[in-house]
């Protein structure tokens, strides 16, 4: 039986969400329907809600520590949910995922030195590289079809040539979702030991694998990558709290782990807020029914894109997704520009999706769209979308 009802709309102005408040700053515009950045428009487990305010119902707002349950929570659902098992002084809170990549990135490298990524990919991979001057070295990844795998020999060859001291490893893939399978990681994994890198898994879809399948920790697939190994994970995208900023980090090398969780701690990146571990463990110990039954919505939603797509825009494409609600379009057959694909969606479709250059060249002739969103408002966007391409087909 469902308990919870995503069909609901729930009017987010107001509420300083960035997904309506930055329409202006990134699409020159707002009289469009956002659906762009990586959080739903679901409401949260009402056991997280509850948690919270019992807390905030108390007077006292003071210095607090996480408590042992808080830590026990993390542990527990990655055992229960992905049967990877966590030793607590394994494990730290990061501010947020990309905080804990740059962490990673400032403490083990130095400016100049390669840090290796795998396009298209979540931008902030290039930018946390780049911005802390940091050389990105691209190694994509190789498609046939709608099939991206990694390219491991080509990997091979630019740490031969470019001894890069980082690889940053997005597990499962943003933006398109792939769940990355043991054998392919084992063997990234025993490439980077033998050249003495550094492997960052951002795993934060890692709660969101479809179809029933299971995330494959980067962490739990060799020895070789728990030696090389710091995975990064979060309730955030799981259940829909990234404004509580409760994000976690494991590393299982202690000769790895010693130096960098104790610069972490004399700098207290590794000190919790309070309301990042009430929120993040009701979730992790009450949420799991909810996300169960959102994953179903959302797998529901991405095959009313697939069919809706396949019937009335046949030569839009989408990359099926084998995690997380966030679909990949590939309008390469509409044979338009990127600057033209934006402006197909946004003005005359105006719908705001990722642009999907943003992700690297590898991106262009792509888009990116969040589909966790009601399904009436995924039903319409495809409508005005469907209106649009047939008038850009009758001007051609």
């Amino acid at each position: 039986m469902n308990l919870y009802n995503f069909d609901t709309i729930i009017d987010r102005h107001g509420t300083s969400a960035a997904k309506f408040e930055r329409l202006d700053a990134v699409f020159g515009r707002h009289d469009v329907t956002p659906l762009w950045i990586a959080d739903l428009d679901f409401a949260v487990c009402p056991k997280i809600t509850e948690a919270l305010l019992h807390r905030l119902n108390h007077p006292v707002f003071g210095y607090s520590d996480a408590s042992d349950g808080y830590w026990q929570s993390i542990i527990n659902w990655n055992y229960r949910r992905h049967n990877f098992l966590i030793a607590r002084d394994e494990l730290s809170f990061i501010p947020g995922v990309v905080k804990g990549i740059a962490l990673a990135v400032n403490f083990f490298t130095r400016e100049g030195d390669g840090v290796v990524i795998q396009p298209p990919i979540y931008t902030p991979f290039r930018t946390v590289v780049e911005g802390n001057h940091r050389r990105v070295i691209e190694n994509p990844l190789l498609t046939d079809g709608d099939n991206y795998t990694m390219d491991l020999d080509g990997l091979e060859e630019i740490v031969a040539r470019e001894k890069p001291k980082m690889l940053i490893l997005c597990n499962p893939h943003n933006p398109i979702g792939i769940q990355w399978d043991a054998d392919t990681m084992a063997r990234l994994a025993a490439i980077c030991r033998r050249a003495g890198m550094i492997v960052v898994s951002d795993e934060i879809h890692g709660d969101l694998v479809l179809g029933g399948n299971p995330h494959i920790p980067f962490l739990s697939v060799s020895d070789d990558a728990r030696a090389v190994g710091i995975m990064l994970g979060a309730p955030s995208k799981t259940f829909n709290i990234p404004g509580l900023v409760s994000s976690w980090m494991v590393v299982k090398n202690p000769e790895l782990r010693r130096d960098f969780y104790g610069w972490m701690e004399v700098n207290e990146f590794n000190a919790p807020v309070l309301i990042s571990t009430i929120g993040a463990e009701a979730a992790y110990n009450n949420g799991e029914e909810w996300l169960d039954q959102m994953l179903a919505y959302v797998e529901n939603n991405i095959n009313f894109v697939q069919e809706y797509t396949a019937k009335y825009i046949p030569d839009l494409k989408i990359v099926r997704p084998q995690a997380s609600f966030l679909v990949w379009l590939d309008f390469r057959k509409l044979h338009l520009c990127q600057r033209e694909i934006m402006d197909l969606l946004l003005d005359k479709a105006h719908l705001a999706l990722n642009d999907g250059s943003m992700f690297g060249t590898q991106g262009e002739g792509f888009a990116r769209l969040n589909v966790g969103t009601p399904r009436c408002v995924l039903a319409n966007a495809l409508e005005s979308l469907r209106m649009a391409v047939e008038c850009q087909c009758h001007k051609k």
